[in-house]
């Protein structure tokens, strides 16, 4: 007599024999809906110094929030280079930028500007209220297209 417990023949198999039954799709556990998130993500891209360009910039913002909902929508605005004037011009657009920060809209500037700008004027340019800094603008409107954000430049 063996000193091993019997096997069951198909018991190696119970995986690929579940599968089959399932109709080919894996068993995986029941996820919960998440409710919280945003069904639409929007990144919008400013690059320029144009007024009327970081104008279209800020009402596209607001404009989605008015049509999707604001609790529908995530939307980050990221400004690099010549853009960055739209957080630090003092320009009836950068004016606006607290007051919309407050409605949920995340703004975010570039870091390579910000140090360059450093470097040319021997001192760090000042953001207006409700801008974060990130390490480059570039790369994060490719981080927010990689985890599903529409990208829209004006």
């Amino acid at each position: 007599m063996s000193k091993h417990k019997p096997r069951h023949l198909w018991a190696p198999h119970a995986s690929l024999l579940a599968l089959f039954i399932l109709g080919g799709q894996p068993l995986q556990a029941a996820a919960p809906e998440d409710t919280l998130a945003p069904k639409h993500k929007v990144v919008i891209q400013v690059s320029t110094d144009d007024p009327r360009t970081q104008q279209l910039a800020l009402n596209n913002a607001l404009n989605l929030q008015k049509d999707l909902g604001m609790d529908n929508v995530a939307i980050e605005v990221v400004a690099y280079g010549q853009g960055l004037t739209l957080y630090t011009s003092g320009s009836p657009e950068t004016l606006r930028v607290p007051g919309l920060a407050q409605q949920n809209i995340v703004f975010s500037a570039c870091g390579n500007t910000v140090q360059n700008l450093t470097q040319q004027r021997g001192q760090a340019p000042t953001l207006v209220q409700g801008v974060r800094v990130v390490p480059a603008g570039v790369s994060r409107i490719v981080e927010l297209q990689e985890q599903g954000y529409s990208y829209i430049r004006p």
